[in-house]
């Protein structure tokens, strides 16, 4: 130990060795750290300049989590000194300040070791490089606020274009185009109108174009036997307050109704030239119930008609004008008529806890289950997918799970052409499914690439028109490799790679897809809350976007945090104090992504003000002791 080195005594009631233990303690760790680092270049990576000291210190990172330090955590504190629990962006710089500062506190007993390769990044620099990143791939930061927002366009962006100058007068840093809507055409249109707008409104603003990957999904349901049904409005008491309202109108030469109305029916036209105001056209419906419709008006070759009773009619319903003068001098046949086609309705499959349903992989229309008359079943629900490429993987005992999680359900045979489904998880009263839904299978290692020939194709454009491409449903690293290729094939080799982590593989293999990114000049991440809740599980969902935030911060790469941020707001005008509190976190993000909705000016307004007030709170996961107005200056609080 030097001469005159300045020693701090730990606290007396320390029992002798225990700073030891401690510096010993962090010194294995110190090792493991920097052993891991070395494996940067055995592994062979090809990790990008200015993205060096980033993948260092994310292995820093990685080493030190592979062990429980909150037993150190406690100890550190105990001594007044940094707990290294806000330390992601220059975490080796953190160890070797707190390793100094013990040596000092254990005396001449040991020398500290000789001289060693310090951190690449410490406190200073860990915050300049995210946010020379952020800059690279999400554009210069807004005056005002630290954090980006990113907002989804919707499709008619393509043709107002005021649209996309509101939000970008409200706010917008970047765009966000949907790949699996629309196409070439109307996205060009969406840009043209954001680079007008840019320059009326003086603001820059990115693009990004999400790619759709393999999306699996419910594929079709057959259609179910087309029905209209009415109702007339009642009081508390069941008295009618207004009639139902049915429009009779020639089939083939449909009318539009000039009014609202409850039913419009198509009807032979000939038939109806004999229907006149004050008529009544009695029916039997479904139900085998007999209803009436008076006919109050008639207007050009259609008549408008009310009912004060409920009625569910079908395409081949008959009707009768039961009026004396009606068909005077001619037979009954001239009073009938039948109701024309009705389209075929939507049909959806009622599912509740302990149905089966089988997932199919041909792409014959589904069916809901057939019962017998004491309610057992005879044939179970049946669906196809719209990847059938899942059933070459899929095992028995896989848990599955459709519609953003509504309704989950435990594999129980599996077969190359059909898989059969427990259903252990809806709402009490069952759950619908309907076709174009969401499957998530949390447990399938699934071996599908995320870039399907549509995103290659789609590619070409996105290299031309966008600054960022979101890279849907990675899970590994050949992913990000396959589409570092085809940007290059594309001359895109300058664009920003967004991964999108929403599955469960992408968030295990985390670490793995950072170091592959950072072959990249610039990159981020999309925390893509939805799918992810629903692969993770919903009560996970917290803990899991803290850890995707702490090694994205070790990465120094920035992260979006996206899906249901004001939804509410956005979609229905009302705000929520649960969304409220959600969007704050976002805070701790780069960027904070919007989707489409009528009232997302108001949504991004409001964001706009959270972000500016939380940023004097709280930047990343150290809060900001900002001056507080509990009581001012000089004063005691008030007794009452």
């Amino acid at each position: 130990m030097s001469a005159g080195r300045n020693e701090t005594p730990p606290p007396a009631d320390w029992p002798p060795g225990q700073l030891w233990k401690l510096i010993d303690s962090l010194e294995s760790i110190r090792s493991e750290m920097a052993g891991l680092e070395s494996v940067l270049s055995e592994r062979g990576r090809d990790i990008h300049p200015s993205q060096l000291p980033s993948a260092a210190n994310l292995m820093h990172y990685v080493a030190l989590r592979r062990h429980d330090v909150r037993q150190i955590q406690e100890k550190l504190a105990t001594l007044g000194l940094s707990s290294l629990g806000r330390a992601e962006s220059h975490i080796l710089g953190a160890v070797d300040a707190v390793l100094g500062i013990l040596y000092r506190m254990a005396g001449s007993d040991r020398e500290p070791p000789p001289e060693r390769a310090g951190s690449p990044v410490r406190f200073p620099e860990g915050k300049a490089l995210l946010e020379r990143h952020t800059e690279a791939l999400l554009g210069p930061k807004p005056p005002y606020r630290r954090v980006r927002v990113m907002v989804t366009m919707p499709g008619e962006a393509a043709d107002d274009y005021l649209v996309v100058r509101d939000v970008l007068a409200a706010g917008m840093d970047c765009m966000r185009i949907n790949c699996a809507h629309d196409d070439e055409e109307r996205w060009g249109k969406m840009i043209e109108n954001l680079r007008r707008a840019e320059r009326e409104v003086g603001r820059p603003c990115r693009v990004l174009m999400d790619l759709c990957g393999p999306k699996l999904r419910t594929g079709p349901i057959q259609p179910a036997e087309g029905v209209i049904k009415w109702r007339p409005r009642r009081d508390d008491f069941g008295n009618v307050t207004a009639p139902a309202r049915v429009w009779l109108t020639p089939a083939g030469k449909e009318a539009v109704p000039p009014l609202p109305v409850d039913a419009s029916l198509p009807v032979p036209g000939a038939w109806l030239r004999r229907v006149r105001e004050g008529y009544m056209i009695e029916l039997e419906d479904t139900r085998k119930a007999i209803r009436r419709v008076k006919i109050v008006a008639s207007m050009g070759d259609s008549r408008l008609g009310e009912s004060v009773q409920t009625a569910y009619v079908a395409s081949g319903t008959s009707l009768w004008i039961r009026s004396d003068s009606a068909a005077s001098g001619k037979g009954s046949a001239a009073r009938k008529a039948r109701v024309g086609e009705i389209p075929p309705r939507q049909q959806s499959i009622l599912l509740q806890r302990g149905d089966s349903l089988l997932l199919t992989r041909a792409q014959t229309a589904g069916k809901p289950a057939v019962l017998n008359r004491q309610g057992k079943v005879l044939r179970p629900a049946t669906i196809p997918c719209t990847l059938p490429e899942v059933f070459n993987t899929i095992r028995p005992g896989e848990r599955i799970w459709f519609d953003d999680g509504k309704i989950g359900g435990i594999i129980r045979a599996a077969g190359p052409d059909q898989v059969r489904v427990e259903i252990t998880q809806t709402r009490q009263q069952g759950e619908r499914l309907l076709p174009g839904k969401g499957i998530n299978l949390p447990d399938t290692r699934m071996r599908l690439s995320a870039l399907t020939e549509r995103d290659a194709g789609d590619l070409r454009f996105v290299a031309a028109n966008a600054d960022l491409v979101g890279l849907s449903f990675v899970r590994n690293v050949s992913d990000v490799e396959s589409v570092r290729a085809r940007l290059a094939e594309s001359g895109g080799e300058s664009l920003g790679v967004v991964l999108k982590i929403e599955t469960r593989r992408a968030f295990e293999m985390l670490p793995d897809l950072l170091l592959e990114a950072m072959r990249s000049p610039s990159f981020g991440v999309m925390i893509a809350r939805g799918d992810l809740a629903v692969e993770c599980g919903f009560e996970r969902m917290a803990e899991v976007q803290e850890e995707i935030l702490w090694l994205c911060e070790a990465a120094h790469a920035p992260v979006i945090w996206a899906t249901q941020v004001l939804q509410t707001l956005a979609k229905s005008g009302m705000l929520s104090r649960a969304e409220i509190t959600d969007a704050a976190v976002g805070e701790r993000a780069e960027c904070v992504m919007l989707n489409k909705g009528p009232h997302i000016v108001d949504a991004l307004r409001v964001l706009d003000n959270i972000l500016q007030r939380m940023q004097a709170h709280q930047s990343k996961k150290r809060s900001m002791l900002r001056r507080l107005r509990w009581w001012s200056k000089g004063k005691t609080p008030v007794k009452e």
